[in-house]
């Protein structure tokens, strides 16, 4: 946890105690009260880092992990740079399998960090041995004194957020937190954070966002896999072509689906409009908001809290390029269009 004396032993006393934000424009029509829990107030700006750290911490405690090992890891980019900054701070050897969906942000990033990358096809099944999930393991199997964090199927990565996430979320609305809306994507942080606040009060309604060609939702309702959802979908950390352990389907009420183009859109609006530079997952949830408030999810007097999990800079190749938004067909007359704002003197 954060000391208040503003003077740190390291970066990694900065995870956790991240701000609670009242959303305002963006919102302005909707009923009841939102508030963004943003995430990329942690050092690594994002949400991952209380997972790397919590986990990691867990595996040294248990004798798991002695300086000089290696951590191996499977990820879309921001828990991959987590578990870099920790290694870097307690001396430990990288490797992080990465999809291809990654951006190139998040993959120059982990590479500065000093992890060793193998970029993955995205778009193959899980059990494909190119896939990042099977990458990671046979690394882990051929590299002596090494651990494999597998967050997807990684306990303690939902106990992360139930000893840190849940109770901020809870102290900072004073109890008053009627909605949890969060991203599901390895669906740690979603379930530790119900966890905690619906044994607080078991009448908060939890919803997850999901997106178009994930099989999540579907999963959710029917607790039967169905591959016929599976499709390529842009946003990442969002969502998965395979059923998470790490994911409590029991403590969450609903999920909402949402597409990649509206998620970019709103990204970009929360910009403009609250001056949050947020990532595509936050785009994401904010989206799900809206489709909610038009549902009539909501009403006058709720405190709706929604998790933004990290930093719009990942995204700048992506959401916040106006050449990669023109190349996927999201300029159109219907929606945002792209404005020239750079003026140069010549």
């Amino acid at each position: 946890m954060k000391n208040t004396n503003q003077v740190f032993d390291n970066v990694l006393d900065l995870v956790g105690n991240t701000p609670l934000i009242k959303l305002n424009r963006i919102v302005s029509n909707f009923k009841g009260d939102f508030y963004a829990k943003v995430e990329s107030f942690n050092p690594g700006h994002s949400s991952k880092d209380r997972t790397a750290l919590y986990i990691i911490e867990q595996a040294e405690k248990k004798g798991i992990l002695k300086p000089g090992d290696t951590i191996i890891e499977t990820t879309s980019g921001n828990t991959g740079f987590s578990i870099a900054m920790v290694s870097i701070i307690k001396g430990y050897e990288c490797i992080l399998a990465v999809s291809s969906k990654s951006s190139p942000d998040k993959i120059d990033m982990l590479r500065t960090m000093g992890a060793k990358v193998y970029v993955c096809p995205a778009h193959v099944p899980a059990d494909d041995p190119r896939s990042y999930y099977e990458v990671a393991k046979r690394i882990h199997k051929e590299k002596p004194g090494s651990i494999y964090i597998n967050q997807y199927f990684n306990e303690l990565n939902i106990d992360a957020h139930y000893d840190s996430t849940g109770p901020e979320i809870w102290k900072q609305t004073e109890g008053k937190i009627t909605h949890l809306v969060a991203c599901s994507g390895t669906g740690g942080t979603i379930s530790g954070t119900a966890r905690y606040l619906k044994e607080q009060n078991p009448n908060i309604k939890v919803i997850g966002v999901d997106a178009f060609g994930s099989v999540i939702k579907k999963y959710h309702e029917t607790r039967e896999f169905d591959e016929k959802e599976i499709y390529p979908y842009r946003i990442e950390g969002l969502g998965k072509n395979l059923i998470p352990g790490a994911t409590d389907f029991d403590i969450i009420d609903d999920f909402v689906k949402v597409t990649d183009e509206e998620s970019a859109h709103t990204a970009r609006e929360l910009a403009r409009t609250e001056g949050l530079f947020s990532g595509y997952t936050s785009g994401a949830a904010m989206q799900a908001i809206k489709q909610l408030d038009e549902r009539g999810e909501f009403k006058k007097g709720d405190k709706i809290v929604v998790i933004f999990p990290d930093h719009g800079s990942r995204y700048m190749s992506k959401v916040y390029s106006d050449k990669w938004m023109q190349d996927q067909g999201f300029f159109d007359s219907k929606n945002e269009v792209a404005v020239e704002n750079i003026q140069y003197v010549k």
